[in-house]
């Protein structure tokens, strides 16, 4: 639909109604009750909305229902009238408009003032002069009625009048700005003000400067429009400027959130003066603190960063002002406000701001919240990052946090240990206090995680003697009696022999009966009974209160027994190097092999949830060995000691590397030169975003017509054809791929020479696309083209196919034709976009995600580092793993990578390759997400690029 097309009110149909002949219609309407007649005209409506005009009605219409004197008939023939057609096919009016005038003007004299005033309302939608003009005189005495509603409704008829046919009132503007000056309704005066601010600005600009003091005390509507004004003028009147930022600044102490928002945002669009960019700041927050509406939140909070990025260190006095949003129950507005407020967070401001944080995450242990663990989460990684950036906070925090390391809700707690570790490497002057914090919160862990970055962080700091028998002491405390496998079967006998002292006067000899199991197989009851017993016995056994170590070995948890392994071996090594004691020495020797031996023999019985796996067991037995012969061998020492916290020092370098050069992106000043070119905007593209309008700015936002990306090639290339040249029809479609929406612009060729009457297009999708709106049909004459658009919905990152064709009249009556269109496939990687999150995030969507495509690496590249590069290409994903990782030729490497749609769905990936000699590179590709759709697509996109791959080499 053109822009130049009227806009039909759109009636919702509830239900299907039945096709009726026109005849009966026409019965109905000429003899029916008033409840018939209703009826009868909503299905005369749906009826003409479906593309059949009913020509036959419109006078019976005019007789037997535009006389009625029953409102809801009368609003339905306005409906009625809007979309019937007014002209003969030479264009000009029909005859029975002449009985539809006087029926109109009838109504704009009536004495009930809502039959006046909806039937001004239906002249704003008729584009006819011929029946408007005789219908004005009586519209302009309704600017002088005695009810607002009337001349509100008035006001707005001789506008929209005066804006298509000018001549017709060409002394609108005065007449309206006279009555603005006499009318006392602030309705009245909204409509009157916004026609002069549309078509006589200068007289609108008269009225305000006239009335400039009174603005605060007018009503909401008024206000609106005075800001609509004052952003407009502007551009053309610098001399008021003065003025109409005094104006604004009034209006942002509104009483209405709305005239607050639109004068926040056009006073920056006005000045860039700071007293001028924090008020508008703090209308801004304010806003947020007090509307209820979770959307307008985020709505505004962006808002607010955005003018926080343009003016940077201005606004950060404010941001403990951002914080108060916390008091939002909603998540996303406390992420995005969080967000917001560790971007202006300075060594000015970072005490305060933590200190905020570590209040709000006290309050969380008190407060009943169902979503409290993610926003304890949040708190506990938001102090984290104010830690690191800034050294002098790190220790009032990290003993706050520690308190949260036998917290249940496993994320808050893997992240605390997170925190500590990195604190531990970055800050050696802490360290011993936080060791000591670590040993007292030991026993109160749960998660096999916080116990793995724990033993982690003994292992590789307790450099002292003293430190190492504390934390000796520590695990012995948390792995409880020793060997786990004979202290668990000590207690299982006992609970046996219990059993049978108990039972032992009860005992009976009696003939075994034989029983049936569930399997179908035979047992004796008297064997059965006994087998029941001892597994409820071992049961009761694992039942049993444990320390949480032991309790996490005996899960199954082999994993932190590695981990356990590798920390006493390091303890070990460590404290033959400090201390001479070797005696104690040869006795902490003795006690980690015992330890581990029995964590390998407890995998292996009866009383571990589940065996121990062999890479485990690897792992222990090479720690096994290096306590037996580390003396012989140098070497060891500096694997365990050094090499291992090198790396890791090194990792938490290229992490914070990575941050100062996003946050030096982020932060980079445009800067002018002295050479550079002038821009002058009006022959420029419209690019200069600083300049325009906001409103023109979010309207091409919007519309995705503000990318200057669009240029001839980039649109060529997004031309699909659909037919042959050889059809009857050849059709091409151009895709133009939004945010959340496809828009096709199908262009039609009639290459006969015949008339191809009641032509449409018949699309039909796959996957999570949705038709927005059906092609109507068109008549194309004999070797000539037509436009046809459709709307595509998008709701998510999925291939998607667009499939149809294209149904027409032939030259004779009845004969239908029909051509098949080729297939349109919409490529995910228009909604795919790289992204970054840390390795705790990566692996824990990992491990949530249940959808898996698992691809087979089938390609001529022959460089490992070459091939990652074509799969990020491939796939617009980012890759996680540092490159420092990925440096090197070892003939293997593994990579993780991630991106997120705009649907904010979450792609994982892990590429796994190796190269031998000079064969070919063989492994797989891992791909993982929350949707089956993403993950097959993603697949798919990998093989098709390895046959592209494929055809070029060839």
């Amino acid at each position: 639909m053109s822009t130049t097309d009227a806009c039909y009110t759109i009636i919702h149909q509830s239900d299907a109604d039945e096709e009726i002949r026109p005849e009966t219609l026409r019965q109905r309407i000429e003899k029916g009750s008033d409840e018939v007649k209703i009826e009868t005209m909503r299905k005369v409506i749906f009826t003409m909305l479906n593309g059949d005009p009913l020509n036959s009605l419109l006078m019976p219409v005019i007789m037997n229902v535009m006389r009625s004197r029953n409102k809801q008939l009368k609003k339905l023939v306005h409906f009625y009238l809007e979309i019937c057609p007014k002209t003969n096919p030479d264009g000009k009016l029909k005859q029975e408009m002449i009985l539809v005038c006087n029926a109109l003007m009838g109504d704009l004299q009536h004495p009930n003032e809502y039959i006046r005033g909806s039937t001004l309302r239906f002249l704003c939608k008729l584009r006819e002069a011929e029946l408007l003009e005789p219908l004005l005189p009586s519209a302009r005495s309704c600017l002088e009625h005695r009810h607002s509603y009337v001349r509100k409704n008035a006001i707005f008829a001789i506008y929209t009048v005066y804006k298509h046919f000018d001549y017709l009132v060409p002394d609108a503007p005065e007449l309206i700005h006279g009555l603005l000056l006499q009318e006392a309704d602030m309705a009245c005066k909204r409509n009157a003000f916004v026609m002069l601010v549309n078509c006589a600005p200068e007289l609108a600009v008269e009225y305000l400067e006239a009335n400039i003091n009174q603005v605060p005390n007018m009503d909401e509507l008024l206000q609106m429009a005075i800001v609509d004004l004052i952003r407009k003028d502007c551009k053309n009147n610098a001399a008021n400027k003065g003025k109409y930022i005094r104006c604004i600044f009034e209006l942002l102490n509104a009483q209405s959130h709305s005239v607050k928002y639109e004068a926040a945002t056009t006073l920056i669009a006005l000045t860039s003066n700071p007293a001028a960019v924090k008020a508008a700041a703090s209308c801004y927050i304010e806003l947020i603190v007090k509307e209820a509406d979770n959307n307008v939140k985020l709505i505004v909070l962006g808002r607010f960063d955005e003018l926080r990025e343009k003016h940077e260190k201005v606004l950060d006095d404010l941001v403990m002002e951002i914080l108060r949003v916390l008091s939002s129950p909603d998540i996303a507005v406390r992420r995005k406000a969080v967000g917001i407020a560790l971007d202006m967070v300075s060594s000015r401001n970072v005490d305060e701001v933590v200190g905020f944080l570590k209040k709000e995450l006290s309050k969380t242990l008190d407060q009943d919240y169902e979503l409290n663990m993610e926003y304890r989460q949040l708190l506990i990684q938001s102090i984290h990052t104010c830690a690191i950036r800034f050294s002098e906070v790190a220790a009032s925090v990290v003993h706050v946090l520690m308190e949260f390391l036998g917290d249940s809700n496993n994320p808050s707690a893997v992240d605390v240990i997170a925190f500590v570790r990195e604190v531990v490497e970055k800050f050696p002057n802490l360290r011993t206090s936080i060791l000591e914090r670590l040993m007292e919160t030991f026993p109160e862990m749960k998660a096999a995680k916080v116990f793995r970055g724990a033993l982690w962080i003994v292992g590789e700091y307790c450099l002292e003697a003293q430190d190492i028998e504390d934390a000796w002491k520590h695990i012995r405390t948390g792995l409880g009696e020793i060997p786990i496998l004979a202290s668990e079967q000590r207690l299982l006998d006992e609970a046996q022999n219990e059993d049978s002292e108990s039972k032992a006067p009860e005992t009976k000899s009696s003939t075994p009966v034989r029983r049936v199991l569930a399997d179908g197989t035979y047992a004796t009851e008297s064997a059965l009974a006994s087998t029941v017993s001892a597994q409820s016995k071992l049961d009761a056994v694992k039942a049993a209160a444990k320390p949480q170590l032991r309790a996490l070995l005996l899960g199954g948890d082999f994993y932190l027994g590695t981990s356990l392994a590798s920390t006493l071996t390091k303890l070990v090594l460590r404290f033959s190097d400090v201390s001479n004691d070797h005696r104690r020495l040869n006795s902490l020797r003795a006690e980690a092999m015992l330890i581990m031996t029995s964590i390998i023999r407890v995998g292996q019985s009866q009383f571990a949830n589940s065996p121990i796996d062999e890479d485990s067991y690897d792992r222990i037995m090479s720690c096994l060995h290096v306590l037996e012969k580390f003396s012989q061998d140098p070497m060891m020492k500096q694997v365990f000691l050094q090499d291992t916290k090198a790396v890791f020092g090194k990792m938490v370098q290229a992490e914070e590397k990575r941050k100062e050069e996003k946050r030096a992106k982020d932060n980079k000043n445009t800067r002018v030169q002295a050479d550079d070119l002038i821009t002058f905007r009006q022959f420029s593209k419209a690019k200069h975003g600083d300049e325009k309008d906001e409103y023109e700015l979010d309207l091409t936002r919007a519309t995705g017509s503000g990318e200057s990306k669009d240029d001839l090639m980039s649109k060529l290339s997004r031309v699909v054809q659909l037919t042959g040249f050889s059809d009857p029809v050849y059709a091409e479609a151009y895709v133009n791929v939004h945010q959340f929406d496809i828009m096709l612009d199908v262009l039609i060729v009639n290459q006969t020479s015949d008339t191809l009457q009641n032509l449409a297009i018949e699309f039909a999708t796959l996957g999570d696309l949705k038709l927005v709106e059906r092609p109507g049909q068109h008549t194309i004459a004999p070797h000539s083209f037509h436009s046809i658009k459709a709307n595509i919905k998008v709701s998510s990152t999925e291939t998607g196919v667009i499939f149809g064709n294209i149904v027409y009249d032939g030259p004779t009556t009845g004969d239908s034709n029909c051509v098949v269109l080729n297939d349109i496939h919409i490529d995910i990687m228009d909604y795919i976009n790289p992204a970054y999150c840390n390795e705790t995030q990566f692996r824990s969507m990992w491990l949530e995600f249940e959808w898996e495509n698992k691809v087979n690496v089938n390609t001529s590249i022959t460089d490992l580092q070459q091939y990652l590069k074509h799969i990020m290409k491939s796939t617009n994903m980012s890759c996680l793993t540092p490159e420092a990782a990925l440096s090197g030729e070892c003939g293997f490497l593994s990579a993780n990578m991630y991106a997120r749609s705009v649907f904010g769905e979450d792609a994982l990936a892990n590429l796994s390759i190796e190269r031998q000699g000079d064969g070919p590179i063989t492994g797989h590709v891992r791909i993982r997400s929350k949707t089956q759709g993403i993950a097959l697509s993603l697949g798919d996109k990998i093989t098709l690029a390895a046959q592209k791959v494929a055809t070029a080499t060839a």
